[in-house]
């Protein structure tokens, strides 16, 4: 593994379908244990440019780095930093959470003891001879999380992970994510349309649309552009005419 300054390192990146531009020369760096909020309405080229981090698509043009390392030739390597969790992760519904965890821990030839160790991180230790079909929605993103878990990545990719939940149950996969930032530094990309979410987790904020970064700073540092705003919607606005949530 090469001794990279950046977890993540995104330069100028482009990627088309057919007549649409997706992703139009975006450059962003993330520090390991940092934790960065994409937001932007639907569009904006969010999902594009995770998969392209995530390895899932290629870009057009530039050069994406994990860990000082791309993609080609590198596969193997990378995908045991990555961890990902998806806004509606499909599991089945007839194994039971137990099960579940231990069949994704077997694609990392991982034992018994790391499926225990991830359940008792993620708080579902009651729940583990429930069918997944009898898990609660907050239970679900949980269990998804701790799949995304199991092999201890450096970086975490989570789409929108606590959409649905309640209040109380998106504490708790806050509180999960803010503990492994202190336990074991892990950087985060996180996409999210709740933008108390971005400002509670991540250390800094980068906003896309129409693929293209409009700002990226602290939160102080973006609601400051432009003589300074309220909120993030009031800054999202001015720049682009729309609700973040649009």
């Amino acid at each position: 593994m090469i001794d990279a300054p950046f977890i993540v390192e995104v330069r100028n990146v482009k990627k088309s379908f057919k007549d649409v531009h997706a992703v139009k020369g975006v450059s962003l760096s993330i520090k390991p244990g940092e934790f960065v909020a994409l937001l932007g309405p639907n569009g904006a080229g969010k999902t594009t440019l995770v998969e392209m981090v995530e390895g899932i698509q290629n870009p057009d043009e530039g050069e994406i780095f994990i860990s000082g390392l791309q993609w080609k030739n590198n596969q193997h390597e990378l995908h045991q930093l990555i961890g990902l969790s998806l806004q509606e992760t499909r599991f089945m519904d007839k194994l039971t959470a137990y099960e579940t965890m231990r069949l994704f821990a077997s694609f990392y030839k991982l034992d018994a003891h790391r499926v225990d160790e991830v359940f008792a991180l993620i708080g579902l230790e009651d729940k583990k001879k429930a069918f997944v079909d009898n898990l609660s929605g907050g239970q679900r993103q949980r269990l998804a999380l701790g799949v995304a878990l199991l092999n201890k990545p450096q970086i975490l990719l989570l789409d929108e992970p606590t959409t649905g939940l309640d209040p109380n149950a998106r504490r708790e996969i806050w509180n999960i994510l803010l503990g492994l930032k202190k336990s074991q530094n892990t950087s985060l990309i996180l996409t999210s349309h709740y933008m108390e979410e971005a400002e509670y987790l991540c250390d800094r904020i980068i906003i896309m649309d129409q693929g293209t970064i409009l700002a990226q700073g602290t939160l102080a540092e973006i609601l400051a552009l432009g003589g300074g705003h309220r909120s993030l919607d009031e800054l999202f606005i001015s720049l682009t005419g729309r609700h973040l949530y649009e």
